[in-house]
């Protein structure tokens, strides 16, 4: 397959197409500079595009049977200002509707478009266990995805198929919450955030590829599907299971107050709560490699 993917050097995108690249499919990465463009090292293609602007190399997308949009700019990379949510926000919703109607504009359109989301549509959450019929929350990053989800609907009218990946807190060391929290807890300064009681839903590296190629492959699937382990953890437990890998203590919690006071508005995320589960994912025959903590943060280490 030819496949064309945004966000190519991120976490989840670089292991996504070095997955697909092992397998023999032909990847396109959409670039933002264009003297980044042309025929890659690594066997792939990019080509250039501004989100922003709405504007896309149409020849470099003809061909694609799939595309995968993984792009925007990181929730936890900077404390929310108003610029800063600003970006969040259309860097996601500009982003997705230029590729939707970039896509639809094809004469070839695609077959699928997979358009990344987050399990943040759901607001906080509380203990209570919620799968993709969870009405959205009324927080700033769950309004994000719901604009981010319809932002995809050109690609819907022209009759590709549109999935949306809800993922959760994908555990790596590579990048990603993991690249700073793993290095804290092998030198025994880890341990819970705020009371430690707020579920964190999370996913390991690999069955989030492994996810996405499925949504990808499967042509009978399409809307929301959770990417989250079918067994939420609260951050304590999160804390517990990353010392007993790493055998360090976890004795030093970082309080609520502190928390507020370092990252702002972040914090609400932070010290959140969402129990999410996968439902329609295991519903369609999904498997994952890794659906307890102990073995994802195993994988991530």
């Amino acid at each position: 397959m030819r496949i064309a993917v945004t966000g190519s050097t991120g976490l989840i995108g670089t292991a996504l197409v070095g997955s697909l690249l092992a397998d023999g499919h032909e990847v396109v990465r959409l670039v933002r500079r264009r003297s980044r463009t042309g025929p890659q090292p690594d066997g792939t293609t990019a080509i250039g595009w501004n989100p922003l602007l709405g504007q896309v190399d149409l020849d470099g997308l003809a061909g694609v049977d799939a595309a995968v949009h993984l792009a925007g700019a990181g929730v936890g990379d900077h404390r929310w200002t108003d610029s800063y949510k600003r970006e969040i926000r259309e860097s996601r919703v500009l982003g997705t509707e230029t590729l939707a109607v970039a896509l639809a504009e094809l004469k070839e359109p695609p077959k699928v478009l997979v358009s990344a989301s987050a399990v943040g549509r759901y607001g906080q959450t509380g203990d209570a266990v919620i799968d993709e019929e969870a009405p959205a929350g009324d927080d700033f990053l769950a309004e994000v995805c719901v604009e981010w989800e319809a932002a995809a609907r050109p690609a819907e009218r022209a009759g590709i198929r549109v999935v949306h990946p809800r993922t959760g807190l994908v555990l790596s060391a590579a990048g990603g919450a993991g690249a700073r929290l793993f290095p804290l807890f092998k030198l025994g300064l880890g341990g819970r955030l705020g009371d430690g009681r707020q579920y964190w839903s999370f996913i390991s590296l690999a069955d989030e590829v492994a996810a996405l190629r499925f949504l990808i492959d499967r042509e009978d699937l399409s809307g929301a599907f959770n990417l989250s382990a079918p067994e939420p953890v609260t951050n304590a437990e999160l804390t517990a299971a990353i010392g007993r890998v790493l055998n360090r203590p976890t004795p030093f919690p970082v309080p609520t107050a502190v928390l507020k006071a370092v990252l702002g508005e972040l914090a609400v995320e932070v010290i959140g709560s969402h129990r999410v589960v996968p439902r329609r994912l295991l519903e369609a025959g999904f498997r994952f490699q890794h659906p307890d903590v102990d073995s994802a943060v195993r994988a991530a280490l």
